[in-house]
């Protein structure tokens, strides 16, 4: 390591606060963050952007470790909201954008086989609304419990899986209007 590089392990104490029995940050960091990085990449289609979000994840476990009890659900739900975040600045970017051009159309227009050719599970799962998007993501992409996302989302399981109901019936309609497209 040159002198200019500083190892992390040097300046941050990584088992700190940590009882006995208890997971220490570095060992979930060690067992979770692969995963992380990965679903991440998925969900934003940009290694890069991805890495950055699962870090700044770990960066917060850090300051809230006493008050995290499943750190594993609650990884997934900080990157989960960063990327929701990324994605309303993206938005917001967008339209700012669009009327710096003045005149430039709001949406894009494409015919109905262009749609059916380019529909991605992302894009579809992108296209739900965001109450519904979040419990689909945690679910199906990350791989937690119904009881898991309650607790990370404050609902109850009742409510997680009604959304859970909600998002498969939007994704099948979706799915009817493309078929009935072909």
């Amino acid at each position: 390591m040159s002198r200019d590089m500083i190892d992390t392990r040097d300046v941050i104490d990584f088992d700190a606060g940590v009882e006995f029995g208890e997971p220490s940050v570095r060992e979930i960091y060690d067992a979770e963050f692969g995963r992380l990085a990965g679903w991440t990449t998925r969900l934003v289609g940009d290694p890069d952007l991805a890495h950055d979000f699962a870090t700044e994840a770990f960066v917060k476990l850090l300051r809230h470790r006493s008050t995290v009890a499943q750190p594993r659900a609650w990884l997934y739900v900080t990157v989960a909201n960063l990327v929701r975040d990324h994605w309303r600045k993206r938005g917001r970017e967008a339209t700012a954008y669009r009327r710096h051009q003045a005149g430039a159309s709001e949406h894009m227009n494409l015919a109905a086989g262009d749609l059916a050719t380019t529909l991605t599970v992302r894009e579809a799962v992108l296209a739900l609304p965001d109450r519904l998007r979040v419990p689909v993501l945690l679910y199906y992409f990350a791989d937690l419990s119904v009881a898991q996302i309650a607790s990370q989302l404050n609902k109850a399981d009742g409510t997680i899986k009604r959304d859970l109901y909600d998002a498969r019936a939007l994704l099948a309609k979706m799915t009817a209007q493309l078929e009935g497209t072909r």
